[in-house]
């Protein structure tokens, strides 16, 4: 299976090759850029690749004076785009591929090991995101950006990017409830006051037409997420090892980089409790997760645990690839969206379909 074999040549070199050597480094940018290749270049892979042509047609009749009134209106406008520059609708991974790895490259070079931060977005982020739902991939790349701004105390400009995120996907809007949290101090007290301050914003979230939508599809209903009790728990382990073991030496040797780790840990465990309301909408929120649980787990090497619980840096990892493992053998799901992969700038029969024309 290409899917292990990838992940299993990212973990060795991650493992190999030393942290603080040049070649690590060199490595990084290699790999990110056949990451993006594998992502953006892939030939009907992913469960979306359908629905996403479905909408590239929908685009070629909207008018330009449409679109602001639409939900996701920058995903609109560049599907829209397109067909005013005669573009195929295989360009459309391409971009998405393109804003989710950029954010990602933001976010990863902010990072003492930016290849063991980016290899461990493989097994579920990219595979599910930039490769399947790629809306939502381009906008956890905005948000990977907004992490940044949200560390260096750019609170415009975080909210900017958090919006631009919500041209591409609805639900990043609520990465907005971080505001009140973009100060220069972080304690207890502000905490509580920015949680409070964030409840009208919370309230007014939950009133607009998406999140109702959402609501009433996926709450109380049949429609479910079959590998969300897996995804999700996986980030509500993480948090908690970082609240119970990581957290006072963290916030000692990295301050600037502490409170979204810490208010992402706190965020996965909110997501765990919305597991039973409804799988799929706490899913959807964890995917924005992912990076910072990446955060936190390339980052153990450089933290000593307090409290005396040390978990080998190779077990993170082992987990993933059994996660990967079971995922790519015994699910149907992933046999029938993944499997064969295939990239179309190596050669395919015909591409006449999706807007290409041949001589």
């Amino acid at each position: 299976m290409i899917y292990l074999g990838v992940l299993a040549v990212l973990f060795i070199l991650s493992f190999a090759v030393d942290k603080r050597s040049v070649f690590r480094l060199q490595i990084y940018y290699l790999t990110i850029a056949i990451l993006f290749l594998f992502s953006a270049f892939r030939y009907e892979v992913g469960c979306d690749w359908l629905s996403y042509y479905v909408e590239y047609q929908v685009a070629e009749s909207l008018n330009w004076s449409s679109i602001p009134a639409l939900r996701q209106p920058i995903w609109w406008a560049i599907l829209r785009g397109m067909h005013e520059l005669g573009w195929p609708y295989l360009l459309a991974n391409v971009i998405s591929s393109a804003a989710f790895f950029v954010g990602v490259h933001i976010l990863a070079r902010r990072q003492p090991d930016p290849l063991g931060f980016l290899v461990l977005l493989f097994p579920i982020l990219i595979i599910n995101m930039p490769m399947s739902g790629i809306r939502q991939g381009a906008a956890i790349g905005l948000i990977c950006i907004a992490f940044v701004l949200f560390m260096d105390r750019r609170p415009i400009l975080f909210g900017l990017w958090v919006i631009l995120a919500a041209g591409f996907h609805t639900s990043a809007l609520i990465f907005l409830l971080l505001l009140p949290f973009v100060t220069e101090s972080y304690s207890r007290r502000r905490i509580l006051a920015g949680a409070f301050l964030a409840l009208p914003g919370a309230y007014s979230l939950a009133l607009t037409g998406t999140a109702g939508q959402a609501i009433s599809i996926y709450v109380g209903t049949d429609i479910q997420s079959s590998g969300a009790a897996f995804r999700v728990g996986l980030l509500t382990l993480t948090a908690l090892y970082f609240l119970g073991f990581l957290r006072q030496n963290w916030r000692a040797g990295w301050p600037k980089d502490y409170p979204i780790a810490s208010l992402g840990s706190i965020a996965m465990i909110v997501v765990t409790i919305l597991l039973p309301l409804s799988s799929v909408i706490a899913d959807r929120l964890a995917y924005y997760l992912v990076p910072i649980q990446a955060l936190i787990i390339s980052r153990m090497p450089f933290v000593r645990p307090q409290g005396g619980l040390k978990i080998g840096v190779w077990f993170p990892y082992a987990v993933l690839f059994l996660v990967l493992s079971v995922w790519t053998q015994t699910s149907l799901h992933f046999q029938e969206c993944y499997s064969p992969y295939k990239s179309w700038i190596i050669g395919l029969p015909s591409f006449d379909v999706y807007g290409f024309s041949r001589p």
